[in-house]
């Protein structure tokens, strides 16, 4: 269940997606687009690490920036803690799920 926190974060951000995001237009290099990530963040672990996970993406979807798939981890990364908020980010690179390879066999007829 939601914090109170979290409910005005993901009102917050439905808000600015329902009127900011459409005066500047989709410019978001990601999929989700950031406001997603970070709504997803935020619910999935907490309004503090979420958050800096959601200020990460933001400061990665740049013109030199990452882009592409880039999904809300599953777990906190190894190492974060309240007191280094920068450990919940990843600052650099997308977290994309591997690409899977096959070989193809060919025919033999």
């Amino acid at each position: 269940m939601p914090s109170p926190v979290q409910k005005a974060a993901h009102w917050a951000i439905r808000g600015y997606q329902l009127s900011l995001s459409g005066l500047i237009g989709r410019q978001c290099r990601h999929l989700p687009s950031c406001s997603e990530y970070t709504d997803e963040a935020i619910q999935r672990h907490g309004f503090w690490p979420g958050g800096w996970m959601g200020l990460a993406r933001i400061c990665r979807c740049g013109p030199f920036g990452t882009s592409g798939l880039d999904l809300v981890p599953e777990t906190l990364p190894q190492g974060s803690a309240w007191y280094k908020p920068w450990a919940y980010g990843r600052w650099r690179g997308v977290n994309a799920p591997p690409i899977a390879c096959e070989a193809v066999e060919p025919d033999g007829g």
